[in-house]
């Protein structure tokens, strides 16, 4: 091993992420990591200090390649299933974004996925972040009980007397309980995602219109333009109304006065591989300031967020749900004007003749 450089001055923002992270001095050799990374390799900081961030690479050779090519003035790369080694020699497979630092070192994030993930290991979220996921849904179980039997109370005291609108408020807290708890428990025990039942997606958008008519009140203007020709689909409804909500919450976010959901059907839609016959297109409009330029090329990675008090997981989860129903979702932004598009198959039994 080198010998270690001079120590780059401490970087604690990145120590409270469970993303790992290091970077290197112009020659490539490791100067700083944060704490999640020297925990996913199993070495200690100090020692992974001068260590060649290029041997870091599994025998393909391809972050030594990345490093010789990237430029400054260039964009996030990004390495998809790259195989890379511990400082043991066990060897491990990981998404990693590789960027050049105005220093002229670079800075490496590792998004750890299965050695087998299955059909697309974007569906994978970094094994560190569930860890985090689990932690947190345990520590949610109380308080979401506490709320639950808060609301039951409402609902008790609230009966036989004329106040519809409270009911009607306190009825909403006890299904977004119910759901945030089922939520709580499928992080904890996950299990096979549930079968796909009939929906009216306009039902799904109402649930969603109540939700932000409740959070933004009348500082946005919520614009209903639904096809009302749209036939029921099979699908996870909670689910769906939890990616949608996540977007509309990101435009009210994003300084928003107009927001509109938009619902249409088309025909022989192209979705990854697959052609299908009828699909619908969800549009979320929004005229807030729009997606950062910065994070175009990262925009649905977990842990991305243009707010420092964001969580970067409300579009990783909402890309995540449109795959789970065998769609899509995409974006196109500029200020003042950004449209959120979630492309779903719609399969139509046809009526007997």
């Amino acid at each position: 091993m080198p010998v270690p450089p001079s120590p780059e001055t401490a970087r604690p923002e990145l120590d409270v992420l469970t993303t790992p992270v290091a970077w290197s001095d112009e020659e490539g050799a490791i100067v700083g990591c944060n704490a999640a990374f020297s925990r996913w390799l199993g070495v200690g900081a100090r020692r992974l200090m001068g260590w060649p961030l290029a041997g870091l690479d599994g025998g393909e050779g391809r972050l030594a390649d990345a490093m010789g090519r990237l430029d400054a003035t260039d964009a996030p790369l990004r390495l998809r299933r790259s195989r890379l080694r511990y400082a043991d020699g066990e060897e491990c497979f990981a998404d990693v974004w590789l960027s050049r630092r105005d220093d002229g070192g670079w800075l490496l994030e590792a998004h750890p996925v299965d050695e087998f993930p299955g059909d697309d290991p974007a569906l994978l979220l970094p094994s560190a972040l569930s860890a985090s996921l689990k932690g947190l849904a345990h520590e949610l179980r109380n308080p979401l009980a506490g709320l639950k039997g808060a609301a039951q109370l409402l609902a008790r005291r609230l009966d036989g007397e004329n106040h519809g609108d409270s009911r009607e408020l306190v009825a909403m807290i006890g299904s977004e309980v119910e759901r945030l708890t089922a939520l709580v428990d499928r992080l904890l025990t996950p299990a096979p995602p549930r079968p796909h039942a009939p929906l009216n997606i306009h039902a799904v958008l109402e649930r969603v219109l109540r939700l932000a008519e409740s959070e933004a009140g009348w500082a946005v203007r919520l614009v209903r333009d639904y096809d009302p020709s749209l036939p029921e689909f099979a699908g996870d409804s909670d689910r769906l109304m939890q990616s949608v909500w996540n977007l509309v919450r990101n435009a009210i976010e994003a300084g928003a006065a107009n927001v509109t959901l938009r619902t249409r059907a088309e025909h022989a839609v192209r979705i990854a591989d697959a052609v299908h016959p009828i699909a619908l297109r969800l549009e979320i409009v929004d005229d807030g300031r729009g997606v950062p330029e910065e994070l175009s090329e990262r925009l649905f990675l977990p842990l991305v967020s243009g707010r420092a008090e964001g969580s970067g997981l409300g579009l990783a989860l909402a890309q995540q749900v449109a795959r789970e129903h065998r769609g899509s979702l995409a974006y196109r932004s500029r200020p003042g004007h950004t449209v959120f598009t979630l492309l779903l198959p719609m399969h139509v039994e046809e009526s007997p003749e």
